[in-house]
């Protein structure tokens, strides 16, 4: 069983990047299990002086989850052309730990409008020696859309097929590592 942590930049309630990464661990392959990790909002902001023994308890746990995963995978909009401060400072608690080392990494999008994030946090996860996957950008496009529509395109069997799809190459490239 490959075991995947999904993170969504977003930390709103009806967001679609979240909607996106409940719908990749719905319509994955059995073979796969994704775990979305809800704890974006909770962690402190990053300091150097609370590693170690002082690292907070949210912290450690995503430390952990990310650890444990064979892979993770990132859904993040864009603000202000760059990468959300949630997100980054997520990947901050990631940097001086081995956790991301090798690991491997999937984008995918839930707008085509992010394109600055989207550079912007490949190449702060390439920096951090995560192994990305690049084969298949998944983008379904919800921007904009109320969770009923997205719920709606979400389960349209193209785009079933087309997370299943990408989800089943994440794994053959994480067997690959």
């Amino acid at each position: 069983m490959i075991e995947i942590i999904a993170i969504s930049g977003s930390l709103r309630a009806a967001s679609t990047n979240a909607a996106l990464l409940a719908a990749l661990a719905a319509n994955a392959p059995a073979d796969c299990r994704i775990q979305v990790y809800d704890g974006l909002g909770r962690l402190p902001i990053f300091n150097p002086d609370d590693e170690g023994e002082r690292t907070p308890a949210e912290a450690a746990r995503l430390i952990e989850a990310v650890t444990r995963a064979d892979g993770v995978i990132i859904s993040c909009p864009e603000y202000a052309h760059g990468v959300p401060g949630g997100m980054k400072n997520a990947l901050d608690w990631l940097v001086s730990r081995d956790a991301a080392v090798g690991k491997p990494a999937m984008l995918v999008h839930a707008s085509p409008r992010s394109l600055y994030a989207r550079a912007a946090l490949a190449e702060i996860m390439r920096t951090m020696s995560f192994a990305l996957y690049e084969e298949t950008a998944l983008e379904i496009a919800l921007l904009g859309k109320k969770p009923t529509e997205m719920g709606a395109i979400l389960a349209e069997d193209a785009n079933r097929q087309a997370m299943r799809e990408a989800v089943r190459g994440f794994a053959e490239f994480i067997r690959g590592q």
